[in-house]
C-alpha cells in the first residue's frame, strides 16, 4: 500500500522554509500509519492506493486552479496550522464543493489524520474475483473492442477463459430442448433452437465455472442457424452476466453495473444521435426480459431467424456507461428514456433518449459502438467508485 503527496505552495513562499515543518508531519503520519508516504510529481499523484494534495501556505489556491486539470476529485487537501495552509485549504474546498465535486481537508494532529487516512484507506472499494468467458473472439468489426487479459485481472479482478465455439456448437447439438419459463406464442421450431442453444451455454458456464460470458453469435447463423439473443437475455434477467458479439469492453461494463446496482443491463448500439436537441436513439436484439414493461417476440433482425425480444422500457430516468478497452478510461451519462419505438430498419428493442451531458463524446472520442443502459440515476456512484479503486 502507498500513498503519494503532491504539494503545492505560493510563489511567494520559499518551499524549503515551509517543507521542513511539513515533513515533519508527514514522517509523523508516516509512522502511526506505517504506510509508506510518497512525495511525487503530478503525473504520478493517482498511481498509488491514496493521493493527497499537500496545501503547503496561504496563496496556493491560486496553483490549484491552475492545475486542476491534473486533479481528481474526491480532492484531500492536507493541511496544518501555520503558513495560512489551512485558510488556503478551506477556500480551495469551498470552490470544490460550489461545483458539487467531492473533497475533504485534512486537518488538526497527525493522530487525527491518521486516522482519518486509515478510514479513506478502508472506504476504497474492490471488486470480488469473477470468471468471463469468451466463447470465440470479438466479431469482426469490433475493431476497437479487443481487452488486455492481465489488465482485466489487475484492474477488475477477472480471470477471461477463451472458449472455442466448435464445443459451443458441440454442446447445443447434444442437448435436449429445456422448457424456459416464459409462456411464448412463436415459431415452434425456432423456440425449441433457442432452448437448446441456452441449456448449452448453461452447461458451459456450468464447466469452467463462470459469471458470466460473450459469445460471437453472429458465428452461429450459419451453423446451427439461430441467435443467442433469447439465450443472453434469460442469463441477464437471472444475474449472469451474457454479451454478443464477443464484445468485451461491454461484458466487463455489464459486470461492473451487475456489482455495484445489482440491477439488469441493456447491451445497446448507438443507432441515431440528435446533436442539437441532445437526444439518441439505442437499439439491440438483446434485452433482459425483467427489464421491459411489456415485450413481445420477434426474430433477431439482421438474420430473419432466431427468437429476439422487442421490449418496452419505462419511460425513466437511466445511466449509460462504458469502459475504454484500456479498462483505465470510462463514460458515464445520465438521461431519460422518452419514448419506445418498432422501426422497421433497427434492431428489435428501441429507445429514444434524452441526454443529460456533452452528446459530442459520442460523434468525437467513443469507446466502441456498444454501451450499457441500467435504469436510475447512478453517475455520482460510478465516478465515486473509480475516485476510490
Amino acid at each position: 500500500m502507498k500513498i503519494n503527496v503532491y504539494p503545492i505552495v505560493s510563489s511567494l513562499h520559499q518551499g524549503s522554509v515551509v517543507n521542513e515543518e511539513t515533513k515533519s508531519l508527514l514522517d509523523d503520519i508516516e509512522r502511526k500509519l506505517s504506510i509508506p508516504i510518497n512525495i511525487t510529481k503530478k503525473e504520478e499523484l493517482y498511481q498509488g492506493d491514496l493521493a493527497i494534495i499537500l496545501v503547503q501556505s496561504g496563496g496556493s489556491e491560486g496553483y490549484f486552479l491552475e492545475n486542476i486539470k491534473n486533479f481528481k476529485e474526491p480532492y484531500y487537501l492536507l493541511t496544518y496550522g501555520t503558513n495560512n495552509s489551512l485558510s488556503a485549504s478551506l477556500e480551495i474546498l469551498s470552490y470544490i464543493k460550489d461545483r458539487n465535486l467531492e473533497g475533504e481537508v485534512l486537518h488538526g494532529s497527525s493522530d487525527y489524520i491518521s486516522q482519518r487516512i486509515k478510514s479513506l484507506l478502508g472506504e476504497k472499494k474492490s471488486l470480488p474475483y469473477r470468471r468471463l468467458g469468451v466463447l470465440g473472439k470479438p466479431s469482426d468489426w469490433l475493431i476497437a473492442s479487443d481487452v488486455n487479459y492481465e489488465n482485466a485481472k489487475k484492474i477488475l479482478n477477472v480471470d477471461l477463459i477463451d472458449i472455442s465455439m466448435d464445443e459451443v456448437i458441440d454442446l447445443y447439438n447434444e442437448s435436449e430442448p429445456l422448457e424456459m419459463e416464459y409462456n411464448l406464442d412463436f415459431n415452434k421450431d425456432e423456440l425449441i433452437k433457442s432452448k437448446r442453444l441456452y441449456k448449452a451455454l448453461d452447461r458451459i458456464k456450468e464447466k469452467y465455472n463462470l459469471d458470466g460470458l460473450t459469445i460471437r453469435c453472429f458465428d452461429l447463423l450459419g451453423t446451427i442457424k439461430t441467435t443467442a439473443c433469447m439465450a443472453l437475455s434469460m442469463f441477464n434477467a437471472k444475474g449472469i452476466i451474457g454479451c454478443c458479439e464477443g464484445d468485451i469492453p461491454s461484458m466487463l461494463s455489464m459486470l461492473l453495473m451487475q456489482e455495484l446496482f445489482k440491477a439488469p443491463a441493456f447491451q445497446a448500439n448507438p443507432s441515431r444521435i440528435d446533436a442539437v436537441n441532445k437526444t439518441m436513439v439505442f437499439a439491440h436484439c438483446t434485452l433482459p426480459i425483467n427489464m421491459v414493461t411489456d415485450y413481445e417476440i420477434m426474430t433477431h433482425y439482421e438474420s430473419g431467424i432466431g427468437v429476439a425480444i422487442r421490449g418496452k422500457l419505462k419511460e425513466d430516468k437511466i445511466t449509460i456507461f462504458k469502459f475504454s478497452r484500456n479498462l483505465k478510461d470510462y463514460y458515464v451519462t445520465t438521461g431519460r428514456i422518452i419514448r419506445n419505438l418498432a422501426e422497421k430498419n433497427l434492431c428489435r428493442t428501441q429507445i429514444e433518449v434524452e441526454i443529460d451531458d456533452n452528446i459530442e463524446y459520442f460523434l468525437q472520442r467513443p469507446y466502441g459502438n456498444h454501451h450499457i443502459i441500467i435504469y436510475g440515476d447512478h453517475k455520482d456512484e460510478i465516478i465515486n467508485f473509480f475516485n476510490n479503486k
